[in-house]
């Protein structure tokens, strides 16, 4: 499939083109900015120019799944959260039913399916991420929310612990975060589900094979 990634330029979203690229995908890599162009097509990976703030429906022209993994960051300020985490997630989903788009991940956060659970200083962060969820799950797309733990830079070990619920909070890193959302973009077990994901012990491609 062509699938566009939101957020391309991203600590995740880098690892995402990667990914798609190592798979029988095509990337399609939306950035903000033209600068930031050249370091995507030097890899031979198309991109569109589009900003979550503003127009990006142009964006979503032929293709046929979107990787939502944009963020502002839990330590944003509540305006710029709404603005990128919950409102652009919105607009993507609306401008994807619109297109046809076939399938929608959305990279989301752990906790997000309850917020008001979360530490204080990150609970506007958690709420924009649930109300984007929610309104994904109730758009018709065919869809996939995947709520990674605390994210680290640390080399990916395709190893992972993935579940609908975990109890416990824990990190896992960008790369096999990134991993996850490629491999449930194919997994038919995965469709119009939600779940959260930590670094385990277990195999990647081990979880709804079967």
């Amino acid at each position: 499939m062509k699938v566009l990634v939101i957020g391309a330029n991203g600590n995740v979203g880098r690892h995402i083109v990667d990914k798609l690229q190592e798979s029988q995908h095509e990337p399609v890599a939306m950035v903000r900015d033209s600068d930031q162009i050249p370091a995507f097509e030097s890899k031979g990976v198309k991109t569109v120019l589009g900003n979550l703030e503003n127009g990006f429906e142009s964006a979503f022209y032929g293709v046929e799944a979107v990787i939502f993994a944009a963020g502002s960051g839990p330590d944003t300020g509540a305006d710029k959260t709404i603005l990128v985490d919950q409102e652009g997630a919105i607009k993507a989903v609306d401008h994807a039913k619109h297109y046809g788009v076939q399938r929608f991940i959305m990279l989301s956060s752990m906790a997000a399916d309850r917020p008001q659970i979360g530490p204080g200083g990150m609970r506007h962060y958690l709420y924009a991420k649930h109300r984007a969820d929610e309104y994904l799950k109730a758009s018709g797309l065919n869809y996939t929310i995947l709520r990674p733990g605390g994210l680290t830079d640390e080399p990916g070990s395709g190893k992972v612990e993935l579940a609908a619920h975990l109890k416990e909070f824990g990190q896992i890193s960008r790369e096999d975060a990134a991993e996850a959302l490629v491999y449930l973009l194919s997994v038919p077990r995965a469709e119009n589900k939600s779940f959260d994901v930590l670094q385990g012990t277990q195999p990647l491609q081990e979880f709804l094979a079967h």
